[in-house]
């Protein structure tokens, strides 16, 4: 059985993360990890990590990018492997969770879907292709709370398919301030809020006299914490590394 600490319990994620462990006889919360502790749970919650005296196999994170050093300093003392979730590391942390992953096994990913994963790669794929014949076109629709746009996973999207071009691409947000024809070195990125919309991607490869479209929809939050678990499962016995989504896929 794999004990985990579940960083950001009390959040959305956190508690569906909760919820799979509990039905799940392979895994067990040991302990929870919340800056705030606002709720009741079957296992013990710390506002400090150092606090909690138990064992752990894993933690997975759906926090807050503050709580990363803590995250990285209990892990790298009891040499407990990491699953960060949390988005908008700044490069420092990114370099920092790089140095810590020389001597912990880190799994980190913008989006923990195993469908956008896949989609990622289909899309590096299509790319590498089609090469400099088609236009690629995202749009991407999140619901009317999401305060970024356009979204990580855009992004991630955008940064896929510019690994399978034989250019550097440059990615453009809006086109109203410049009236000219689209450049062919452009990835145009389009966001739409409303409503409580999950999240919607589409990757749009325009040629000539044919279109070529990727999509992926996600009906619930449920999907990200449900790749996570997953990628609890992957990363508790490996080695020191750097891991993502793509391997837990192939």
């Amino acid at each position: 059985m794999l004990k985990i600490i579940n960083s950001g319990c009390s959040g959305y994620m956190g508690r569906v993360v909760t919820n799979i462990a509990e039905s799940d006889p392979e895994l067990k919360i040991v302990a929870g990890l919340e800056k705030e502790i606002t709720a009741q749970f079957d296992f013990p919650v710390y506002k400090d990590l150092r606090e909690f005296q138990g064992d752990a196999d894993v933690i997975v994170d759906f926090s807050q990018p503050e709580a990363l050093d803590n995250l990285l300093a209990y892990s790298l003392k009891k040499n407990v492997p990491l699953v960060l979730c949390t988005t908008g590391y700044s490069a420092e942390q990114i370099e920092a969770i790089e140095i810590a992953s020389r001597k912990i096994a880190i799994l980190r990913s913008g989006n923990m879907s195993v469908g956008i994963n896949l989609l990622l790669d289909l899309v590096r794929r299509a790319a590498l292709a089609l090469g400099d014949d088609f236009d690629i076109e995202i749009v991407e629709k999140h619901h009317r709370r999401k305060v970024d746009a356009p979204s990580g996973t855009a992004h991630m999207l955008a940064d896929a398919a510019a690994e399978g071009l034989s250019f550097k691409p440059e990615k453009i947000y809006e086109r109203e301030s410049v009236r000219k024809a689209r450049d062919k070195n452009e990835i145009g990125i389009s966001a739409v809020r409303g409503g409580t919309i999950v999240g919607t991607h589409e990757i749009i490869f325009a040629g000539q006299d044919e279109i070529i479209e990727l999509s992926h929809t996600a009906a619930s939050r449920d999907v990200f914490a449900v790749g996570a678990v997953r990628a609890v499962k992957f990363i508790a016995n490996k080695t020191p590394g750097l891991y993502n989504m793509n391997d837990i896929l192939y």
